[in-house]
C-alpha cells in the first residue's frame, strides 16, 4: 500500500498501527520458517479449502473450464447443506437475469450453482445479456412492471430504480450470517446494498478503475533513446498524469510494438458506446481535473442537480480524447468502433496497445485467460492524476498534482426480487443461491481467475494465497495494490446511487459518439450538448428528489 494512502486510513481510524504490526509480524514469522507453504499461508479454518480451490486449474495451466467451476461450486457448498436440507427445493424453479460477457459471469454461475440445484433439487432458468443491452432490459422490466426474473445480478448504480421502487426482497438474517459481510472492502458496506436502513444485496464484485499498461514499452531502450531525441522532458517511464498518457500516446504513434512488431499505440480509449457503460471511461480521464479533494460532488451540483459535466474540467477530458483522434496512428484504426470489451479483451491483453484503464478482473485475466499475450509484461496502477484540478466552488482551476481514483459501478451483486415473497419455499431457494454465489471461499477463486469480477473483500488481499496458486509476489502486489489504493484512496470519486443514473450515462455516450465523429465543433459543445439531455432526464425524474437522493449518496 503507499505510503500517503496508509496515512490517511491512519488517520480516519481504517486501520491501526497495532494491526499492521501483527499482519507484518504474522508474514515474517512465515516467511522466516522457509517460505510461505499453501497450506501453511491460509488465515482461517476454510484454509484447506481455499488453497486447494485455487489449484481449480492453476495459474499458467490455462483457462478454466465448465469442469472448473463446478468442482470450484462443489467443494464451497458447505454453507448450503448447513442451511437446507436435502432435496428442500424440489419442484422450485428460478429465473436469474446476467450478463454473458467474455464467457463469464452467467457461464461461471451455472457451473458454480450445478451441484447447488442437484443437492437442493431447484433448477433455474437462465436470462443472459450482453453488457451493451443489460440497462435497456431492466430499464423496460422496471418501466412495464413486467419482472420475468426471480434472482438478477445488478450493480449498486441500479439500487435507485429498484430498491426506490420496493422490487427486491430483504435479505433474511440466515444470509448475512453465510455470507460475512463485514469482511467487504470499506466502500462496500451500507449504504451500499441498502435502502431506507434494510439490507438487499450479497456483493459478488468490487469496482474501481484501475491503470494497465505494458512494462515491455518502458523497458525498451529504443523507445528511450527516441523519447529523448524528440527533446521530450523527463524520464521515458510509465505515466503517472493524464498529461502524459496523451503526451507518449502521441509519440508512440508511428512506432513499433516491441512485443508484437506491429504498430505501437498508447493508451486505448473505447471511443463506442457500450450501454451506458462505456460513460465510465471518460470519468477515468475526467475525475482528477473534475474531483476536487474538498468537494465530494464532481458529476452534479448536490443543491442544484446542475450537470458538471459541461464545465471546464470535463470538457479537457473530452479535448483529451479529440486531441488523440486527431493524430494519425495514435488509436488502432477503426477505434471509433472500440467498445471497452474491444479495448481490453481483444486489444491490450491480445497485444495491441500500450495501456487502458479498466476494471481490476483484467489484472486476473492477464495471467489465467488463453487469450491473454501480456501476462509477462503487464504492470498496474491507480489511474493518472492530473496537473491541475478544477474548483467548481470557485470557478477556477488550481495548480497542482490531483489524485481521483474512479470507484465506477460499486460492484455487481445479487438481488432476490420482492415477487418470490409470495412463495416461501421459492423465496428461501432464491436466497440460498445468492448466498452460495457470495460465499467468502469462492468469491477468492473468482477474484484469481477470469469471471468478469474484482477483489473486493479484506480477505481477498492475503497476498499469499495467491502466491500458492501460481502468481508471483511483485505482480500480485502490483495488481492487488492499485485496487487496494483505489478503494482507500482519500479523494476518490464514487459514484451517486440515484434512479435513473444509467439513463444519464446512456444518452452522454450517445452524445460523445457524436463529438468524437466530429459531429459537434468542439469539445464544449459536446459537453453542453450531455448537460441539455441531462437536465430534461432530472426534470423527468424530479429534481427535488434527485438532489436529495444525490446528497444522501454523498453523505451530505
Amino acid at each position: 500500500m503507499r505510503h500517503d494512502i496508509f496515512d490517511h486510513m491512519l488517520r480516519t481510524g481504517k486501520i491501526s498501527r497495532r494491526t499492521v504490526l501483527r499482519g507484518a509480524a504474522a508474514t515474517a514469522g512465515l516467511a522466516a520458517a522457509g517460505g510461505l507453504a499453501p497450506r501453511a499461508a491460509m488465515a482461517d479454518a476454510h484454509g484447506n479449502l481455499r488453497a486447494e480451490i485455487l489449484q481449480i486449474p492453476g495459474v499458467g495451466s490455462g483457462s478454466p473450464t465448465d469442469a472448473d467451476w463446478q468442482r470450484v461450486g462443489e467443494m464451497c457448498l458447505g454453507s448450503t447443506r448447513e442451511t437446507v436440507e436435502e432435496g428442500e427445493f424440489e419442484g422450485v424453479e428460478l429465473t436469474f437475469m446476467g450478463l454473458n460477457n467474455q464467457n463469464t459471469h452467467n457461464f461461471l454461475f451455472r457451473g458454480f450453482l450445478k451441484s447447488w440445484e442437484d443437492y437442493t433439487g431447484a433448477r433455474i432458468n437462465w436470462i443472459d445479456l450482453a453488457q451493451a443491452d443489460y440497462n435497456a432490459r431492466l430499464q423496460q422490466s422496471i418501466a412495464t412492471g413486467t419482472v420475468d426474473f426471480d434472482i438478477i445480478e445488478m450493480g449498486a448504480p441500479f439500487e435507485g430504480d429498484v430498491l426506490g421502487r420496493g422490487m427486491a426482497s430483504e435479505m433474511p438474517g440466515w444470509v448475512a450470517d453465510i455470507i460475512d459481510m463485514d469482511d467487504y472492502v470499506d466502500y462496500l458496506k451500507a449504504p451500499v446494498g441498502t435502502w431506507d436502513g434494510k439490507t438487499y444485496r450479497v456483493s459478488i464484485d468490487g469496482d474501481c478503475h484501475t491503470f494497465a499498461y505494458r512494462k515491455d514499452y518502458y523497458d525498451s531502450e529504443e523507445l528511450a533513446a527516441a523519447w529523448a531525441e524528440a527533446g521530450n522532458e523527463g524520464p521515458w517511464a510509465p505515466p503517472e498524469t493524464w498529461e502524459q498518457v496523451n503526451a507518449h500516446s502521441k509519440f508512440l504513434a508511428g512506432k513499433t510494438d516491441p512485443l508484437t512488431g506491429l504498430p505501437a499505440h498508447g493508451f486505448l480509449d473505447p471511443l463506442k458506446g457500450w450501454g451506458g457503460f462505456g460513460f465510465y471511461f471518460l470519468e477515468d480521464r475526467a475525475t482528477p481535473y473534475a474531483k476536487h479533494p474538498d468537494d465530494p460532488a464532481w458529476l452534479f451540483d448536490p443543491d442544484t442537480m446542475k450537470p458538471r459535466v459541461n464545465n471546464p474540467a470535463f470538457v479537457q477530458a473530452i479535448q483529451d480524447v479529440m486531441d488523440l483522434i486527431a493524430t494519425e496512428g495514435a488509436y488502432p484504426a477503426d477505434q471509433i468502433n472500440a467498445d471497452p470489451g474491444t479495448t481490453a479483451f481483444q486489444q491490450f491483453l491480445a497485444g495491441t496497445g500500450g495501456a487502458l484503464t479498466w476494471w481490476g478482473d483484467v489484472g486476473a485475466a492477464a495471467r489465467t485467460s488463453d487469450t491473454s499475450v501480456v501476462g509477462d509484461v503487464a504492470a498496474f496502477s491507480t489511474n493518472p492524476a492530473a496537473e491541475r484540478v478544477y474548483n467548481a466552488q470557485s470557478g477556477e482551476w488550481e495548480e497542482g498534482r490531483n489524485e481521483s481514483p474512479n470507484l465506477a459501478y460499486i460492484g455487481w451483486g445479487v438481488y432476490v426480487m420482492a415477487k418470490t415473497e409470495e412463495d416461501a419455499k421459492k423465496n428461501k431457494a432464491a436466497w440460498s443461491a445468492a448466498a452460495h454465489l457470495g460465499g467468502k471461499d469462492l468469491s477468492l477463486w473468482a477474484s484469481a481467475y477470469p469471471s468478469g469480477f474484482q477483489p473486493y473483500r479484506n480477505s481477498h488481499f492475503q497476498y499469499e494465497e495467491w502466491e500458492a496458486a501460481g502468481y508471483d509476489r511483485a505482480y500480485i502486489e502490483d495488481f492487488l495494490g492499485a485496487n487496494l489504493d483505489s478503494y482507500n484512496h482519500p479523494n476518490g470519486a464514487i459514484e451517486p446511487r440515484i434512479p435513473g443514473i444509467f439513463q444519464y450515462y446512456s444518452v452522454a455516450e450517445d452524445e460523445l459518439a457524436k463529438g468524437y465523429a466530429g459531429q459537434y465543433g468542439s469539445a464544449q459543445e459536446t459537453a453542453d450538448a450531455i448537460a441539455a439531455a441531462w437536465e430534461e432526464i432530472t426534470d423527468q425524474i424530479g429534481r427535488d428528489s434527485q438532489i436529495a437522493l444525490y446528497k444522501a449518496s454523498l453523505g451530505m
